[in-house]
Order: C-alpha cells, then sequence, then structure tokens
C-alpha cells in the first residue's frame, strides 16, 4: 500500500512525471493554484506512505485511506471521468483498493494478532 502512495505522490505529482494528474486538480479546483495544490497533494500521500511504513495507529491510517481514496475517486468521477486512466472504470480499481486495505488492516492483521497472542 505504502508503495501506491508514494508513486502516485513523489512520482505523479510532486515530480510531474504524470501530467494528467495536474489537469485532474486544475479541472476540480482551477487553474491557478494547480501546480501547488497538486504538490501539496503529493506531499501528504507521501506522507501517508511513510504513516504505513511506521504502523502508528495502523486502524486510524486505514480509515483515513478508505476516505481519501472514496473521495478522491468519488469527486473524478463525477467531474473528471475523461480524465482518468479507465474513465468511469477507475471507481473499480479503486473499490479494489480500499478493500485491501479494509482486508489487510481489518480481517489479516486481526487474524494475525490472534495468532500471536495465543
Amino acid at each position: 500500500m505504502a508503495t501506491v502512495w508514494l508513486i502516485n505522490g513523489l512520482a505523479c505529482k510532486v515530480l510531474n512525471l504524470v501530467p494528467r494528474h495536474e489537469q485532474i486538480v486544475a479541472s476540480i479546483l482551477g487553474d491557478e493554484n494547480s501546480r501547488l495544490f497538486t504538490v501539496l497533494i503529493g506531499l501528504s500521500e507521501i506522507i501517508m506512505a511513510i504513516w504505513i511504513l511506521t504502523k502508528f495507529k495502523s486502524k486510524l491510517n486505514a480509515i483515513v485511506q478508505i476516505i481519501t481514496v472514496a473521495t478522491m475517486n468519488t469527486l473524478e468521477f463525477i467531474f473528471v471521468p475523461e480524465l482518468l486512466l479507465w474513465g468511469r472504470f477507475n471507481i473499480i480499481f479503486a473499490f479494489i483498493f480500499i478493500s485491501l486495505v479494509y482486508y489487510n488492516e481489518f480481517i489479516l492483521n486481526k487474524k494475525l494478532n490472534q495468532q500471536s497472542t495465543q
């Protein structure tokens, strides 16, 4: 999960290797400060990757990831589907990612914790 956040934050947004990300931000938030907002979003995603790796308050982290991905993808689905890699089908990949985050934190980790306490 951390790799997804790191690549999207650093490569796609901060380093602007995928200009489509800035176009999405510009379409939703306006052109005037789209580069600044894109970099800030990218830095936030890098921080998310670090947070994941630290395992600090992992349940809260999973909830924040789920809300963030759901919100971002809903906004993109509504306002800029033409700029998404797979158009409106992007929502399917967002759902898969959300499901993996949920499964990893609330099902798999619970099982592992139960096994380690036995």
